[in-house]
């Protein structure tokens, strides 16, 4: 028993210590392992419409290639210069809040704390700002700090393609081999274990992905015929950032609603219809796209999604970010497995029944049953 849990532990042990160490040179891999998941399930199809493996392995990364370079011709110079031109104008905008907090809502402040109460929300509000502008500045260099060691772009853009087309022409054969390694008695459970495994991650992945491009492209262009200033970036970014629970889509709300209150007041129409294009598009998430691209399979608690990514991402940098939520729904699948495995076990059962006579018949009926 010893010898079968630190046998997994020491494997698992050295896959951290090395994913720590050669964190640096991981992401053209690991992009290239995550995006030949990705498209695997296409590449199956095609298979099943009569393509072979590497006739279709070359027509999807074709694809992807042409549709991601064209991409980030027509979308990067746009963002850039919108990043840029927001940076610039970001002080001229909290300014101008606070301006507005005092004109709009300084009767009531000064009414409920007077003079120091006005004083204390607009320095508040310039400290929140300052404060969320830094957290995205170090997350971000984090993130950059992790990935720095990479030749460059250049070689990103090279080398996950690569990656990508050997390991989807053979993916089905890494499959079976992995799958031959697996002791016979215990083939059953692992292969249990993949698949929900599997089902755990492509149900996030897959469909979060979606999700978040949808939204992206929903915020960018609402916001664009709003006439709201840096639409494309606020829009792109809130949609983008979606994958962490919660923080993309609050986050682009207020930031657009920020802009909004500096460019339209006083017509609160406008800030309004901004306001309304996040909530259609929160209600279009929540009540239609998720529950039929995400659903329930994925297994994952918001709360331990968000966490994985934040951490793993800090810890990694964006190769955290690619590994995060597979490494979650994997160690959600082992755990939820182990709970399975214990409340099974004599050690659960025995407690839970009164030791004397007819103890042992009961222990076997409820193990049966709950079998």
């Amino acid at each position: 028993m010893q010898r079968q849990v630190a046998l997994p532990l020491v494997v698992v042990g050295v896959l951290v210590v090395g994913l720590y160490l050669l964190s640096d040179i991981l992401l053209p891999f690991v992009a290239g392992a995550a995006l030949a998941y990705l498209l695997d399930p296409v590449a199956d199809r095609l298979q099943r419409l009569g393509i072979g493996r590497l006739g279709a392995t070359i027509l999807i990364l074709a694809i992807f290639v042409l549709v991601v370079g064209l991409v980030l011709i027509i979308a990067v110079p746009l963002v850039v210069q919108q990043v840029t031109s927001f940076a610039e104008q970001l002080p001229g905008y909290v300014s101008r809040l606070q301006a507005l907090v005092a004109d709009q809502g300084g009767p009531l402040l000064r009414q409920i704390g007077g003079e120091d109460a006005l004083a204390q929300v607009q320095r508040s509000l310039g400290d929140i700002v300052g404060q969320g502008a830094n957290w995205l500045a170090t997350f971000m260099r984090s993130l950059w700090t992790g990935s720095k060691a990479v030749v460059g772009l250049l070689s990103i853009l090279v080398v996950t393609p690569v990656v990508a087309f050997y390991l989807l022409v053979d993916w089905d054969r890494m499959i079976d081999t992995i799958d031959g390694w697996v002791p016979p008695r215990h083939r059953a459970t692992v292969r249990r274990l993949g698949r929900e495994m599997d089902h755990a991650v492509s149900g996030f992945v897959r469909g979060q992905t979606a999700v978040c491009l949808f939204l992206g492209i929903f915020y960018a262009t609402g916001l664009s015929i709003a006439g709201l200033n840096f639409a494309v970036l606020i829009g792109m970014m809130a949609g983008l950032i979606s994958f962490i629970p919660y923080v993309g889509s609050l986050t682009g709300l207020l930031v657009s609603v920020g802009v909004a209150l500096v460019q339209f007041m006083p017509d609160w129409t406008m800030v309004l219809v901004v306001l309304g294009i996040f909530l259609v598009g929160q209600f279009i998430e929540g009540n239609i796209l998720s529950p039929k691209l995400v659903g329930g399979s994925a297994g994952l608690h918001p709360v331990w999604a968000m966490f994985a990514l934040l951490a793993f991402g800090s810890l990694l940098g964006f190769v955290g970010l690619l590994l995060a939520v597979p490494l979650a729904a994997m160690i959600g699948v082992l755990t939820r497995f182990a709970i399975e495995r214990y409340q099974e076990s004599p050690m659960f059962l025995d407690a839970a029944v009164p030791a004397g006579p007819g103890a042992a018949e009961i222990v076997v009926v409820r193990a049966e049953v709950e079998r």
